[in-house]
This record gives structure tokens, C-alpha cells and sequence, in this order.
């Protein structure tokens, strides 16, 4: 079942976001499960909305590319949400 994962990152700045996306970017887009991914900031810092084909698909990526690479005092709070429908090109 597809999952909206919400990630609120306390104390992420634009550059810092702008820095893990272009170190995970490649990555990313390859990730088997992977919909589509995006961000805005928010009052604490910066939220991250990324669509996967199921919760293991997004759990899995986040512990193998994002987790190891965070920075000191950034540790985002993960949210699931299953989506009820999808609508894809």
C-alpha cells in the first residue's frame, strides 16, 4: 500500500536540506519503492514529504542513505500516513 512518510526536521536550514538532497539526490530517484519527493520549510526548521510505494521501501532508504549521513543535533521526526489513492502520469 503506497505511504505519504512525513519528516519534520527541527533546526534544518535550506542550505542543509539543499546539502543532503544533492548528497541522497542519486540515490533517491533509484530507490526501489520511490514515488516522488518534496519539501518546504516550516516554523521549526524544514519538512519533508516523500511518497513510497510501501513503508519498508521508505524505512529501508532511511536507514541505509539518510540516517548515517545526518548531521550533528538533526534527527527528524518520521510520520506515516497510507494513502488512500495515487494518481500517477
Amino acid at each position: 500500500m503506497p505511504v505519504m512518510m512525513i519528516s519534520e526536521v527541527g533546526g534544518q536550514s535550506p542550505q542543509g536540506y539543499d546539502a543532503m538532497l544533492a548528497f541522497v539526490g542519486d540515490a533517491l530517484r533509484q530507490a526501489p519503492g520511490f514515488v516522488m519527493h518534496m519539501s518546504h520549510p516550516a516554523e521549526t526548521g524544514w519538512r519533508v514529504m516523500e511518497v513510497w510505494n510501501s513503508r519498508e521501501d521508505a524505512t529501508r532508504f532511511f536507514a541505509a542513505h539518510i540516517a548515517p549521513n545526518l548531521p550533528g543535533g538533526i534527527r527528524p521526526k518520521l510520520t506515516f500516513q497510507p494513502l488512500h489513492s495515487l494518481l500517477q502520469p
